[in-house]
């Protein structure tokens, strides 16, 4: 991976919890050096020190005029939080957040309207290098930033560019709040495992194992997952008898997901006012 600009300029990462660790972890272990990193976090974790200890900056004075600034802290302390890198705003410095809820016009107010921003929704698996990114930029990031933006996500998973701003929310209700469904379904096929006579640590591994292996196929195959399902779906056989009941128009999965992920969507839209 090439870090010619951030290398050359420096990258400063505002926030360093489980998201920003893992990003920083993926940009480190694709060769970006550690002294072209300046960390801004008011309790840094034991593995921060260490990469301090090796050449990066924690809590140091920053560059003049990064390449970067990866905004990563929570939308709650936010407006503490950027500020201190206003002066940093109205120049040549991209501002990437991954912060939840924030729309580009808050980071235009406080940094101002020349301020190149580019907003992203990450999700939870970019923590083991598997997640899912969508990002959108504002008028002033053009396409070398947005480039960049995606150079440096892609260390941690997938990006998809968006049309519009407005599609955050969508994003947030499928991808971004997507882990914690599928986690709930581990959960709840575990628990139905056992509910038929599993020992439930057994049916807690066979419902992580058929859940991780079938979202691995699902994103290999050159089928569509209906294709997939209807492959192992025999006529009259028991896949057949629970699809059923999940497929049901009526009470099954299909409404079901439609009114979780509006849920999301709609909290998320409150939260970006």
């Amino acid at each position: 991976m090439a870090f010619d600009d951030v290398e050359k300029r420096g990258l400063v990462l505002l926030g360093c919890g489980r998201m920003g660790s893992a990003m920083l972890a993926g940009w480190l272990e694709r060769g970006l050096a550690p002294d072209a990193v300046w960390v801004v976090d008011p309790a840094p974790s034991d593995w921060l020190n260490e990469q301090a200890a090796k050449g990066l900056h924690l809590n140091e004075d920053l560059p003049e005029s990064p390449a970067v600034v990866l905004v990563a802290v929570k939308p709650q302390v936010m407006a503490e939080a950027l500020p201190v890198l206003a002066p940093l705003g109205g120049g040549e410095t991209l501002f990437l957040s991954v912060a939840a809820g924030i729309p580009i016009a808050a980071y235009e107010e406080m940094l101002g309207r020349d301020t190149p921003v580019i907003r992203a929704m990450p999700n939870t698996p970019a923590a083991i290098g598997r997640g899912i990114t969508a990002l959108v930029g504002n008028a002033q990031a053009g396409a070398a930033h947005l480039a960049m933006a995606e150079e440096l996500l892609a260390a941690v998973g997938q990006t998809v560019r968006l049309d519009d701003e407005a599609q955050i929310d969508a994003v947030t209700g499928v991808s971004g709040s997507g882990p914690a469904y599928v986690f709930h379904l581990i959960e709840c096929l575990a628990a139905a495992g056992a509910a038929e006579g599993l020992p439930p640590d057994m049916a807690m591994r066979l419902a992580k194992a058929t859940v991780a292996g079938a979202g691995a196929l699902a994103e290999a195959a050159e089928e569509s997952p209906a294709e997939l399902r209807r492959n192992v779906t025999s006529p009259g056989g028991t896949t057949k008898a629970a699809l059923e009941v999940l497929m049901d128009e009526a009470e099954g999965l299909p409404p079901l997901m439609r009114k979780a992920v509006h849920a999301a969507v709609l909290r998320s839209r409150e939260l970006g006012r």
